[in-house]
């Protein structure tokens, strides 16, 4: 399927690739300086802000990417491409302008940052079945790509030069983002799939309820146990991206480049997996265990990272994470392949959505979980002028030590993500392998017989009660 409007060429991959690939480079070059804009704003509670703000950004993530995707089901890709890019970026050059907007701002932006749910939709509207899978993996391979090189350059700007040029930087990168969807990214949904009247003509009220996500979720089955998969392997990917690198800089004593090391190969590795490793699985193995590699994988690197306490433990723990990446694009092959062309923005959505509550949830669950077992991961400075945590057997003797056993369970968050990956893993074997969607161009005519089925007053269905995905097939 291909789609023609104003853009260069016509609408593919390469289009999504490229979008993706500015914005999260943009704000991987932010990666030290919003650190340190954190710490010098919320001093005294660094992390817990830092999971608030987050959370809240989530929250709203969740709530609205639904409506998004369902929005963009009717009126193109395009428009929702430019709005997402646009909002998600706007705090970026407020980390020097106005701190306080900008923490608020990045929180509020929650309600736009779906650019992932439209850009799997815009994949699958541009791709065959076949090649759907190899797509996504691509798109996720962009984006680790993204993330191997620009933390550590922001690092390195910002200390040979400033902070100032490192989010002028962003900025400009942001703005080229935004310039590039505007002039050469092409429409990708058909005309004839797009509606272009007013909103009210085509959107309900109980469309535009953002819960109405929770009720789609538990209607259809299938949606249901794709979403409880994605949440329970999701929440604890959250939650360790939120502290990761500074759990591996303050306990793990990483020094600043051997982060930025870690951060850069695995990220090489990640692609590795989410292209090669990806395409050779999927022709090998179906949809469904694909996936189930991906969670294997997800529940070992979380188990080695919690038990592990020595640095070739975080190396060979990174070698499973990259391994574990390719767990996303399968799923989201899943769900195209498995969903009417006219659905797929509502159903990505709700997924991204359930993954937009995970990164609201996964930080603070995380922090409690470090809260309890008297890990506090605020810096304090030693008498050597070093920041170790407090609580650390390396600080300075002045604060207590961590009561539980740092040489058994090192990091206790990853061990509990990792039973509920295990949970991800026993949900996701009910996932049916059945066949996968056929008629994935409907006709014009079929098109607007579905349409006025759904908009007759009197209809004998209701469109609402009709299975997001299908749902033929056996465990």
């Amino acid at each position: 399927m291909r789609g023609k409007s104003s853009g260069i060429g016509e609408a593919s991959v390469y289009h999504a690739l490229v979008v993706i690939f500015l914005e999260f480079f943009a704000w991987g070059l932010l990666t030290s300086p919003m650190i340190t804009v954190l710490n010098e704003t919320f001093p005294d509670h660094t992390f817990l802000m830092n999971g608030l703000i987050v959370g809240i950004k989530g929250i709203l993530s969740f709530l609205s990417a639904p409506l998004i995707g369902a929005l963009s089901d009717l009126w193109g890709r395009k428009f929702f491409l430019f709005i997402t890019v646009f909002f998600t970026c706007l705090p970026i050059p407020f980390m020097k302008i106005n701190t306080w907007w900008y923490f608020a701002l990045i929180s509020m932006s929650g309600v736009f940052a779906v650019t992932f749910s439209i850009v799997f939709a815009y994949v699958a509207d541009v791709t065959d079945e076949s090649e759907r899978s190899s797509a996504y993996g691509l798109v996720s391979a962009t984006f680790a790509a993204s993330l191997v090189t620009s933390p550590a350059l922001g690092a390195y700007l910002g200390k040979v030069h400033s902070d100032d040029l490192v989010v002028g930087l962003a900025t400009a990168i942001a703005i080229l983002d935004v310039f590039f969807i505007l002039v050469a990214v092409p429409e990708s949904l058909p005309e004839k799939l797009r509606l272009s009247s007013s909103w009210s003509a085509h959107i309900s009220w109980e469309q535009a309820d953002p819960f109405s996500a929770l009720w789609k979720v538990g209607k259809d089955r299938n949606v249901l146990l794709i979403s409880v998969s994605v949440f329970l392997s999701y929440l604890p990917e959250a939650g360790q991206y939120s502290c990761f690198f500074v759990y591996l800089r303050l306990v793990m004593n990483f020094s600043a480049e051997l982060v930025a090391t870690f951060i850069a190969v695995v990220g090489i590795l990640s692609v590795v997996a989410q292209t090669a490793l990806l395409s050779l699985l999927m022709k090998k193995l179906s949809n469904k265990h694909v996936i189930m590699v991906g969670l294997v994988f997800e529940m070992l690197q979380l188990m080695w990272y919690g038990f592990g306490s020595k640095i070739w433990m975080m190396w060979a723990a990174g070698l499973l994470a990259s391994v574990s990446s390719i767990t996303y694009p399968a799923i989201s092959a899943y769900v195209s392949t498995h969903t009417d062309a006219d659905k797929q923005g509502v159903v990505q959505g709700i997924i991204t959505g359930m993954r937009g509550l995970c990164s609201g949830l996964g930080p603070a669950v995380f922090g409690f979980i470090f809260y309890l077992f008297h890990v506090d991961l605020n810096p304090e400075l030693t008498d050597d002028g070093i920041h170790r945590p407090n609580g650390s057997a390396l600080g300075n003797g002045t604060t207590p030590h961590i009561t539980s056993s740092p040489n058994f369970v090192p990091g206790p968050p990853f061990v509990f993500g990792a039973l509920l990956v295990i949970c991800a893993l026993m949900v996701a074997a009910f996932i049916p392998e059945g066949a996968s969607v056929k008629h994935r161009k409907p006709s014009g005519s079929s098109l607007e017989m579905s349409y006025e089925r759904g908009h007759k007053k009197n209809d004998s269905m209701d469109a609402a009660s009709l299975p997001l995905m299908d749902e033929t097939g056996v465990v």
